[in-house]
């Protein structure tokens, strides 16, 4: 009865070979998903593009020199690097602890490791403010003893590390679990310490997370814009990310500079996701 059951059931899921679903449809689906692609993605970047390099290549380098533009991808450059390091760290111990241990309030912990992709950047920024602001709840002792945190590069980079702190958790959080804990256990049963199994066990599983974990910091530190305007003051030559120089270059009328220095921080987070899928396509084919 079963079978017959099942023999019913898959002849009334056949398609009739009258009834088949024209090829009109796909293609149909096809061109708006690619359309709505292209408005989102490539008209923009091809409309940067072009703006930037519309009075030349001369121009288009031009608008990257000069002091200020200078220290600010330099102040860019640097905060991204510590950024990248701290939280690539301090990213993978939290998905450590998520995955392998219990602990009380583990649930609420857990929630807000996101909290930064929840909470606006300019919140964030203005959250640290309070904090270490000259009147602050911490920023006062630190100011006390001759440490400037806000309009500083302290505090520049404690909000880049804020902004980019779930990226490596959450990328690396399922592959641990995947993994589960018994290749670990082996390898202990064997003799292998904890650093030993980390190395050779843990890191080679968990690689493409981290490696995209890392991928997406480096391109948020770069890219970010709300928190650093609060937190740096925006001191051209001094406190001056590349984005708010950006932003700078915009607002004073300077659109080669502004396109420029957009064009070259793009390019820098694409070329970092384009090398990393041909690296993963790479690995795969080896």
């Amino acid at each position: 009865m079963e079978l017959k059951a099942i023999a019913g059931a898959e002849s009334m899921v056949q398609v009739r070979p009258g009834t088949q679903r024209s090829p009109w449809g796909r293609r149909a689906l096809t061109a708006g998903t690619l359309g709505w692609f292209a408005i989102l993605v490539l008209f923009p970047v091809g409309a940067l593009l072009s703006e930037a390099f519309q009075a030349g290549p001369i121009a288009f380098l031009q608008g990257l020199q000069g002091e200020a533009a200078r220290n600010a991808f330099w102040l860019t450059l640097w905060t991204t690097v510590l950024a990248v390091v701290i939280n690539t760290v301090m990213g993978l111990l939290l998905a450590i602890l998520l995955v392998r241990y219990k602990f009380p309030g583990k649930t609420l912990f857990d929630g807000i490791v996101d909290l930064p992709f929840a909470v606006s950047p300019v919140v964030a920024g203005f959250m640290f403010m309070v904090l270490f602001g000259s009147q602050g709840w911490l920023g006062r002792w630190f100011e006390a003893g001759g440490i400037k945190i806000i309009f500083a590069l302290p505090g520049i980079l404690l909000a880049t590390l804020f902004v980019t702190l779930p990226f490596v958790t959450r990328e690396v959080v399922p592959v641990l679990r995947e993994m589960g804990r018994e290749p670990e256990e082996v390898a202990y049963t064997l003799g292998a310490g904890r650093w030993l199994t980390f190395r050779r066990v843990t890191l080679p599983t968990i690689r493409w997370g981290l490696i995209y974990g890392v991928t997406l910091t480096i391109a948020r530190a770069l890219g970010e814009f709300g928190a650093v305007l609060v937190v740096s003051g925006n001191i051209i030559k001094r406190t001056q990310t590349a984005t708010l120089h950006i932003h700078q270059e915009f607002t004073d009328f300077h659109y080669q500079g502004a396109f420029s220095a957009s064009v070259v921080l793009g390019a820098i987070s694409f070329v970092l996701l384009l090398l990393t899928e041909v690296w993963k396509k790479k690995q795969r084919q080896m």
